[in-house]
């Protein structure tokens, strides 16, 4: 496996944003460009893009060395071969597309858990709209049923989605230091490409060596090709 941080050349900036500035399908074929394969190939890379001063850096983990084409990119590349011990506890960056399947033993169709959750709390009190539930509503006992804020929605079922997965990836999660930001659902109505986004960072300990080592190159949830599910981590400060 290599670990890789794909950077604008310097004073080529411009030209590079020819290419990262179209969206996250743009980003998509950016990436692929430098692990050329045949048509139809399995895609064996994970990127995460991260901003810094308004330009990109992308961190790819792939089973393949990337190859540099003549461009206005610069690729810096090491050999990655996470080997961590069980109680290691690590600071952590992750972008995921938190989803959740309803349907027959969870193989329906995929829903995004922030609107998920949405759906679930106006059946559980006979409504259809969001915007319907005003601030005054109360309940059948006269008791005040305040509507969530967006940010309360989006910490409770997105910290739950990760949860859920913890363990089977081989960690737990430091639930003080946990931090849910960033929301963002990508593409409208008529577009093909819709997914959402979330960025999770805090402080996780190591449970299981080789799960958690799977977890560091095969990434964690859906929407990988479009820069999710790339876990970064690094020692505790």
């Amino acid at each position: 496996m290599y670990f890789s941080l794909v950077t604008p050349e310097p004073g080529l900036e411009r030209d590079a944003a020819h290419e990262w500035l179209q969206g996250a399908y743009s980003e998509h074929q950016l990436l692929w460009r430098f692990f050329p394969s045949p048509p139809g190939t399995r895609r064996d890379f994970l990127f995460r893009r991260r901003d810094v001063d308004g330009v990109p850096r992308f961190y790819v983990v792939s089973e393949r060395k990337p190859e540099v084409p003549h461009s206005a990119w610069h690729v810096q590349t090491r050999s990655y071969v996470p080997d961590l011990a069980e109680g290691t506890r690590l600071n952590f960056d992750l972008r995921a597309n938190p989803v959740i399947a309803r349907g027959t033993e969870g193989r329906g169709k995929r829903h995004d858990v922030v609107m998920d959750q949405k759906k679930r709390l106006l059946a559980a009190r006979g409504l259809t709209d969001w915007a319907a539930w005003t601030p005054g509503r109360k309940t059948a006992n006269g008791e005040h049923d305040p509507r969530p804020e967006l940010a309360e929605l989006v910490a409770g079922s997105c910290t739950a989605w990760l949860e859920a997965r913890a363990e089977r990836h081989g960690f737990k999660l430091d639930s003080a230091s946990l931090r849910v930001e960033g929301y963002m659902q990508h593409g409208g109505k008529k577009d093909r490409l819709r997914f959402s986004t979330v960025d999770f960072n805090g402080t996780l300990v190591v449970t299981h060596r080789e799960r958690f080592a799977q977890a560091l190159q095969r990434g964690i949830g859906r929407a990988k090709a479009f820069g999710c599910g790339l876990l970064l981590v690094r020692r505790e400060d």
